[in-house]
């Protein structure tokens, strides 16, 4: 009995073993092809941000010591977590979070080639940041006006402070002339609103500057807010 038809199924199996897998492998080569070409446009976009954003100034607030733990929420690709792995050291800790996976892949990705091995990613909730229990300062950059429970993100933020440390919030002031199309969130937020949002919290609100940058490259205002968790850290 001819054994041809058994090894013609078995060429035809092993070939198309070799199409699935040539094809997964350019599959692979496509999405890591995109992965690059989108963290090269990031450094671009940064670099321009870096010159209206005043990501010193807004850093310095947050008063950080070689060491320290600080959670960057809401951090997108990262814009100000690699600033802030710079400030704390090696021997400082950097909580990246947000509730979106694919900026955090690619910010994992930017870390690991700046050597920001004080890093670490967290997946969040939108009521429930899963903060560590102990962090000495926190960072809210352009991501209040997306919190769809306010209240319930200051209650683990509070929780998560020291006493004593502070919270920065920089976001964009609502631009009557400039209102979203009826159904599109806003993307914008009040600083009179977050003040009294972080009184009710019970924080301190110890500086409010309503004309942080009076004009970003699109015309918006954006205004900054220190608050801090009453106390004297230990």
């Amino acid at each position: 009995m001819s054994d041809r038809p058994a090894r013609a199924v078995g060429y035809r199996t092993k070939l198309l073993v070799f199409v699935l897998a040539a094809l997964a492998v350019l599959v692979l080569l496509r999405i890591a092809y995109s992965a690059l070409e989108t963290i090269s446009s990031l450094k671009v976009i940064e670099a321009e941000r870096d010159q209206w954003q005043r990501p010193s100034d807004v850093i310095r607030e947050l008063a950080l010591k070689p060491g320290n733990t600080v959670v960057d929420l809401g951090c997108g690709s990262g814009y100000f977590t690699l600033k802030l792995s710079a400030a704390v050291g090696n021997s400082g800790h950097v909580i990246a979070e947000d509730i979106r996976t694919l900026p955090l892949a690619f910010l994992w990705v930017r870390a690991a080639e700046m050597s920001g091995h004080n890093v670490k990613v967290v997946v969040g909730e939108t009521t429930n940041p899963h903060l560590p229990k102990r962090v000495d300062a926190v960072l809210v950059s352009n991501t209040y006006h997306e919190f769809a429970d306010a209240h319930s993100i200051l209650a683990h933020v509070y929780a998560s402070l020291v006493p004593g440390g502070p919270l920065v919030i920089i976001d964009r002031q609502p631009n009557p002339g400039m209102a979203a199309p009826t159904g599109e969130a806003e993307h914008e937020i009040s600083s009179a609103q977050v003040q009294n949002d972080l009184r009710q919290a019970n924080f301190e609100v110890i500086k409010r500057d309503d004309h942080f940058i009076g004009r970003d490259p699109y015309g918006e205002n954006w205004w900054l807010i220190v608050a801090r968790r009453p106390g004297t850290g230990g």
